[in-house]
């Protein structure tokens, strides 16, 4: 295994210098913070992960969890986890203190379970889907519901889930058919079944709260009849005790990946005795659930970012210290009485490296930067910059979720490359990591949802006004570049890309402004990576910009050769992965349809 699973100095430098973490902390709601502790709490994360996660992530993929008497059997480090979750703040971070929690900023929190994510993907899971389950009681459950559940969730006793996706349904909400039928007693009787129900049960919590979508007998059909229930798994009866209430975990899930990571299949009211709590109202279930998806989302992109990083960091490794063949000589042939090189010293390693170095870097600071939108949209008081924030996070979300999961496999799969056949052996880490990451393209909506929800909902949201606020971004770093010789030719080609954005875009819409929905959308997914490729272009101007200011003006907190790898790593990114938007606008802007459903079958 690799010696070290991230660049910490990397992490830092974004969350810092390049985000500028101190302008969240002067909200009034982190005014007990500053970044000294900050920094405290980080380093404590890295040693906590250090200790109690990176050594057991080969572990837990060789003993996976598995289903055994009704119960579900998990790595005892999955203990350790939920409770120095508890005690440690790592499930309640972001709480309010009134809920028991610390305040912390989205952008720290992201950053600390970033670090546990690439130093152990199967374990911070446990925790998050308590984290999520939790909040949606405090932002929409009654007083006694919190007063409830809250406590020993947060504090790691108990874990929680969210139960969406159903057996006939996948993806489909709208098909839900879990029932919640009124009894007399303020409860409602719950049945039915949730499929791929991540943490969902294991023997280290004394309880699981879940979070299900269900239809209230009589409610519409579609999406408009889906309420939300707290449904535990054991409920607290009249003297406070707790008593099995009717939930059967029927299986786990064998994976390809995240093996030691839980994914149960849940039954409910199989003896006609779940009973389940209504969250909110009737029939807003499913806007309960997305208005906490933004969170979700970001923690998608960021494991995914997070095993990049570790992939890397591994691949990187190895090819300091793999001697194989011999540099070529100026007659353009091997000299084979020098000794081996490393084959780091290979041009074509070198850029199966920066490859890596260019998504992990890039995809870390994407989804930061979605944090740092978070944490203005919760906290600024000027209610125009609160909607400026808010509209850039809704537009971004999609390729946050998106960019680091489809790219990440990707570079993940160069990583394994660099290590040649070894690569492909289960004594070395990278074919882990390529079989982990590949969940998180499906996480959260698949890459096609993800991809008709940018380019159906959030380019057109309030008549394009997302997209405006996004462009002013984008054209502040390329006029902020442009100060800089070495990085202005850069600059410019940026702003060429953002300008063939505008032309495909305004060349896609023509579609929906037809009513022609079904072509509009039919491609969006290659959408999906044009567009990516130019905010992570963005992204990558934007460190470049801060690293090469930091060399001019002399104000290092970090060595010279550290920026230039920045600078050096944009650099690449514009060579050799800018320029494939060209062929991505050609395909999208081609008259010809060949994926829509016709008359006549073509599949056979």
């Amino acid at each position: 295994m690799a010696k070290e699973y991230i660049d910490f100095e990397t992490l830092k430098y974004l969350v810092y210098d390049v985000h500028q973490l101190e302008e969240v902390l002067q909200q009034d709601r982190f005014a007990d913070h500053d970044k000294a502790s900050m920094d405290m709490f980080l380093d404590s994360v890295k040693e906590f992960s250090d200790r109690e996660l990176f050594p057991y992530i080969k572990e837990m993929d060789e003993h996976p969890a598995y289903h055994k008497d009704g119960g579900v059997i998990v790595h005892k480090q999955v203990e350790v986890m939920m409770k120095k979750g508890g005690e440690m703040g790592l499930i309640s971070g972001t709480f309010d203190y009134d809920a028991g929690g610390l305040q912390l900023p989205m952008m720290i929190y992201t950053a600390s379970a970033f670090i546990q994510e690439a130093a152990n993907n199967h374990l911070p899971g446990y925790v998050g889907l308590t984290i999520g389950s939790a909040e949606l009681i405090v932002h929409f459950g009654s007083k006694a519901l919190n007063e409830t559940y809250v406590p020993n969730m947060l504090s790691g006793v108990w874990g929680g889930t969210m139960c969406l996706t159903e057996p006939q349904a996948g993806s489909s909400l709208s098909d839900v058919v879990t029932k919640a039928v009124p009894a007399d007693d303020g409860y409602y009787k719950i049945t039915g079944q949730k499929i791929f129900i991540s943490a969902g049960d294991h023997q280290y919590a004394d309880n699981f709260v879940h979070l299900v979508l269900a239809r209230i007998e009589g409610a519409p059909a579609g999406t408009k009849g889906i309420s939300l229930f707290v449904v535990p798994k054991k409920r607290p009866d009249n003297k406070g005790n707790l008593i099995p209430n009717d939930v059967t975990t029927v299986a786990d899930f064998q994976k390809l990946g995240q093996r030691g990571y839980c994914t149960t299949h849940l039954g409910f009211g199989d003896a006609n005795d779940c009973h389940g709590w209504l969250v909110g109202e009737a029939n807003q279930g499913l806007s309960y659930m997305f208005l906490m998806m933004n969170g979700a989302r970001i923690a998608v992109g960021r494991g995914a970012a997070a095993i990049t990083t570790a992939a890397y960091q591994a691949s990187l490794q190895y090819a300091k210290e793999r001697p194989q063949g011999r540099k070529l000589i100026s007659t353009g042939k091997k000299d084979v009485e020098q000794g081996q090189t490393l084959i780091i010293n290979h041009p074509d390693v070198r850029r199966m490296l920066l490859l890596q170095k260019v998504v992990a870097e890039g995809s870390l600071s994407l989804v930061l930067l979605a944090s740092k939108y978070y944490d203005l949209k919760e906290t600024l008081q000027d209610m125009a910059e609160k909607e400026k924030y808010s509209l850039l996070l809704e537009l971004i979300i999609p390729m946050v979720k998106t960019y680091p999961s489809e790219m990440g496999a990707l570079a993940v799969s160069n990583g394994l490359q660099v290590l040649g056949g070894y690569g492909f052996c289960s004594d070395f880490m990278l074919q882990q990591y390529h079989r982990d990451i590949r969940i998180f393209p499906i996480y959260e909506g698949t890459t096609g949802i993800q991809s008709q929800d940018l380019l159906g909902r959030k380019l057109l949201m309030e008549n394009g006004k997302a997209l405006e606020l996004l462009t002013a971004e984008i054209m502040q770093t390329i006029q902020y570049a442009s100060k800089y010789d070495n990085l202005s030719g850069y600059a410019s080609k940026l702003g060429e890309k953002l300008q063939l954005a505008q032309k495909v875009i305004g060349f896609l819409i023509g579609f929906a402004q037809k009513g022609d929905y079904e072509r509009f959308l039919s491609d969006a997914t290659p959408f999906m990576e044009f567009f990516s490729n130019i905010i992570i272009a963005w992204i990558w101007l934007d460190m470049a910009a801060h690293s090469k200011n930091a060399l001019v003006t002399a104000q290092k907190s970090h060595a010279e050769d550290f920026y230039e790898s920045k600078i050096h790593a944009m650099k690449f990114y514009f060579k050799y992965e800018l320029p494939k938007v060209n062929g991505l606008a050609e395909t999208l802007m081609d008259q010809e349809v060949l994926t829509i459903a016709g008359e006549k079958e073509l599949f056979n």
